[in-house]
Parts: C-alpha cells; structure tokens; sequence
C-alpha cells in the first residue's frame, strides 16, 4: 500500500451545508489518501471537528483513538486515511501497517483498521470499529474508503477488519468482490446490552421495571443475594467522581481480576494498565469514563470500569469478589445496580460489549451482530493459511473443554464481564 507525499490533514473548510448540498447535486466524487501520521496534535483537532459532524461509537472518539495513539508499541508504523470532498474533509481513520512472516518466503504487509497487529497491545479489544465519516455522507464516505484501501494491497497484502457492524461487513464484502478480493469471516459474535426502552426507561430505577423484566431464576439469584449481602449491612453502589478515587477503584479491580485469572488476565499485558490509566485519567472529568463500585457494609465486592457515549454505557471491565457462597452473586449484583443508576440518568442503554458470558444471557434484552474479517488475495499460500487456523480454532476449542471440565462454557469473555481473555482473537 504506497503512501502518499506528507501533508498537513488540517485543511480550510469550506461551509458544511454548500460542501453537503453540492456532494448530493453533483455527486462530487470523494478522494482518498493515505499518509504516514506524523503529527498528533494537528490530526486531533481535524479528528475532534469531524467527531461533531458524524455519529460515531466511543472507540472512534478521540478519547480512545488519542489515547490510543500516545500508547502504540515499536512498530505500529501508523498511517491516517483521509477522505474529502470538494476540498472539505469527511472521512477520518487510522490503519496500521504489520509485516509477518508465514507460509511465504517473503513478508507481506498486513493493514489494519484501529488496531496495531501486535497482538499483546490489541487486546486493549476494538469493538464498534469503523472510519469516522461525516453523518450525511457516511454511506459513500465508508464505500470510498474501503475501496481505496482494497486497492492499494498488492498480490501478498491483506487487510483487517475486526469487530465492525453488519452494514461495514457488508460494505466491505461488496468492496472485495468488485476488487476480486477474497474475504474470511474470522469470527462472528454478538454484542449483548440492555435496551432500556423495552422495560420502560422512562419510569423511576427504584419502581423495580428493570429487575422485574429478568427471568424468574435471574431475579431469584439477585434477590437471595442481595438478601444474604444485606444481612452484613448496607448494600450500596457508588460512582467515583473524582479521577484519584477511579484511579484507585481501577486499582481495586486490577486486585480482584488477577486473583481471579492469574496468567490469563487483562493485566499480564504490559501496556493494559498505563493505557487505562492515561484513558481514566482524561475520560473522568468529561463524564465519558465511569467507575463504580458495589459495597457491602463498607466492603467493596465489584468494580465496573464503563465508558458512557451518547446516552449508552459500556461495560469494558469489571472485578469482583467472590466468596466460597456460590449464592453471593457479586457480579449480577453489581451489573444489576449500575443499570438501574443508568435508567435514574434517563441513559438509554446498557452494553456488555461482545463475547460470550452468562451473565450477559442473564441481563440482557438485545444485541447487536459484529464480525472479525481479512480481505486479501485468493491465492493458495492463503487458503492454506485459512485451513490451519481453523483447524488451530477447533484445537483450541477442544484443549480448553479438556482443561475446563464437561459443564464449563467454552468463554471467549470472562463471566465477570471482562473482554475476552481465554481466546484471542484474530
């Protein structure tokens, strides 16, 4: 993929309702390019006046992707893809370039979309991926973008797609096919949440609307412990307002989520904690990051580490403690809580991001597709590659039901509400 001469992305912008009003009149074309990031502070203040005009998830606000950028690993080798019309930009994103070695003799580029291809570093798990385009154009915007990208690979390249939409797979697909692109589908999965217009947000948290919407077994299980909590003394959920008290229930949750997965853990991973300490520390002020904790008689149980975008929250992380009394219930009760403080702010929605956990069966009403895919050449060494890892996959699959016993989930989330940590995707 052969970037272009480095320019400024800080551009004059002509009016937004003549450029959006002649983009429909005269179908102006929209141009793409790709240029090396070389400067950060220029790109954040066309990235943060582009965030106003389109309508966008929270990994594509310029608290992740700024965060995200200052924390990139050794060879990242970051690249913005800009797309204007009638010299006004309307499409931003960021796509890293990786080169790796497999069945081949030479390297091959890999590209990828909002993640670094250092496997370590992205399980910081993008979710709700996708290019930040301008609302009244995103269709086309989207369309070109992809477009340029598929071709710009050449013979041996491939690019990377992971946890996008239905409507950008889609996209994406037609974008391969016209450009004689083979796609794989490396994993499809869901993302569980909590429409709270189905249990009728509008009324009070404290009317029961929400827990009386849950199955009978459900509200049993929160019912009894929140009964056996209460017999040690006030229940109580807290949000942290200050940065300094989430930084330190953000260190509580470390505590409890490494007693729990060891090894296995978000936090083996070297840059985990001072990226989410950076993203706590800018999020908190703006009320973009929400940390919260459960307590039971002073004692904290769980810890919920949220992002809150556009009237939703997102649970990205949690800890709690769990006790040798299977009836404690430390995570329903805390998830249970933060929701309906969610509906007291009249929010409207509650997500548990992707990946499998009882839990999420258990509280959540909706859901929305999402899909891992790679766009590349059909050649053979590709194909080959494509068997063997999913002969890898069903391995996998088949080592952990051995390790984790006939009745235990094959997870690819933690039942605490944790990004995958047992598979890593792909």
């Amino acid at each position: 993929m052969a970037a272009g001469h480095v320019v400024s992305v800080i551009e004059p912008e002509p009016d937004r309702a003549a450029t959006v009003e002649q983009a429909r009149r005269h179908d102006a074309p929209i141009d793409v390019r790709i240029e090396p990031l070389q400067d950060i502070a220029k790109l954040e203040t066309c990235w943060r006046e582009l965030e106003a005009r389109a309508t966008h998830s929270f990994y594509l606000s310029w608290l992740w992707v700024g965060t995200w950028l200052n924390h990139l690993p050794r060879g990242a080798h970051p690249h913005v893809l800009i797309a204007q019309t009638s010299g006004r930009t309307v499409g931003l994103a960021i796509v890293c370039r990786r080169t790796v070695w497999s069945l081949g003799a030479h390297g091959r580029a890999r590209w990828l979309l909002s993640e670094t291809g250092d496997a370590g570093f992205d399980r910081l798990f993008i979710e709700y991926n996708g290019i930040l385009a301008e609302r009244d154009l995103a269709a086309p915007v989207m369309a070109a973008c992809l477009d340029a990208l598929a071709h710009s690979l050449s013979a041996s390249d491939e690019l990377v797609l992971s946890g996008i939409d239905p409507d950008l797979e889609a996209t994406a697909t037609g974008v391969a096919r016209r450009s004689g692109l083979l796609t794989n589908v490396r994993e499809a999965d869901v993302a569980r949440w909590v429409d709270f217009t189905k249990i009728g947000a509008k009324s009070s948290a404290k009317s029961g609307s929400y827990r009386a919407s849950l199955g009978r077994s459900t509200r049993q299980a929160i019912n009894r412990a929140m009964r056996l909590y209460a017999e040690r003394g006030a229940v109580e959920f807290r949000v942290m307002e200050t940065t300094s008290e989430a930084l330190a229930a953000f260190d509580v949750l470390a505590g409890f989520h490494q007693s729990r997965w060891g090894s296995k853990g978000s936090f083996v991973n070297p840059g985990f904690r001072p990226f989410h300490e950076d993203l706590i520390a800018r999020g908190i002020p703006s009320g973009a990051i929400r940390m919260s904790r459960t307590l039971v008689a002073g004692q904290t149980i769980g810890v919920l580490y949220n992002f809150v975008h556009e009237g939703h929250v997102l649970n990205y992380q949690s800890g709690f403690l769990y006790e040798p009394d299977g009836r404690l219930k430390p995570g329903l009760v805390s998830h249970v809580l933060s929701i309906e403080d969610s509906m007291s702010r009249g929010e409207r929605g509650y997500d548990f991001l992707a990946g499998f956990a009882r839990h999420k069966s258990q509280l959540a009403n909706a859901e929305h597709a999402m899909t891992w895919i790679v766009l590349g050449a059909d050649t053979l060494e590709r194909r080959i590659e494509e068997r063997l890892r999913r002969a890898r996959q069903v391995l996998g699959r088949f080592l952990r039901r051995q390790t984790s016993g006939p009745t235990a989930p094959v997870a690819t989330a933690n039942d605490d509400g944790c990004p995958a940590e047992t598979v890593q995707r792909p």
